[in-house]
């Protein structure tokens, strides 16, 4: 139960960001739902060794999942840049 509570968590995270990031963004429903989960563990991440936010252990909160999951579609955009602009 709990990966099945991480995907649906990593969906609407990875939703939320598509639509705050102008583009085309990468893939369907499961791509979307990898990016909500890689963007919630790089905000973790970042949280806790970075900016020291967070207590080991903890997990980032909403926000910043959606904040990470920006960040992941951003850097999608960068490194694959359609050809025609």
């Amino acid at each position: 139960m709990h990966w099945l509570w991480v995907f649906l968590v990593g969906l609407v995270v990875g939703v939320i960001a598509k639509l705050l990031t102008p583009g085309r963004d990468p893939g369907g429903f499961i791509v979307t739902g990898l990016i909500g989960i890689a963007g919630s563990l790089l905000a973790t991440w970042v949280g806790v060794h970075v900016l020291h936010m967070y207590a080991p252990g903890q997990s980032a909160g909403w926000i910043a999942s959606v904040i990470g999951a920006v960040v992941l579609l951003l850097a999608y955009h960068m490194v694959f840049k359609n050809k025609s602009s």
